[in-house]
């Protein structure tokens, strides 16, 4: 089973995003960290200043690495601003 954590500058994103959007960003990370693999549901990045992959939630992506067996936060924004 997988667990993840928000790096201090994603936790800070993370917290002015609309509360409903909030809501749905975790309850889809629990919902891939309950799976055997959540890496099945994400995506390589090329840029590696971002992390290793994204999660797609909507609109809005989730940055992280995967370090064991922990998804390290980096960034949560909206798809047009976070790639900038």
């Amino acid at each position: 089973m997988f667990d993840y954590q928000f790096t201090k500058s994603s936790l800070r994103r993370f917290k002015k995003l609309p509360k409903e959007i909030q809501i749905r960003i975790i309850a889809k990370l629990d919902y891939f960290c309950t799976q055997e693999d959540p890496l099945d549901f994400a995506e390589p990045l090329t840029r590696s200043d971002l992390g290793q992959y994204r999660f797609r939630i909507g609109d809005y992506r989730v940055a992280f690495d995967a370090e064991d067996e922990i998804l390290v936060i980096h960034d949560v924004d909206n798809r047009k601003d976070i790639y900038r």
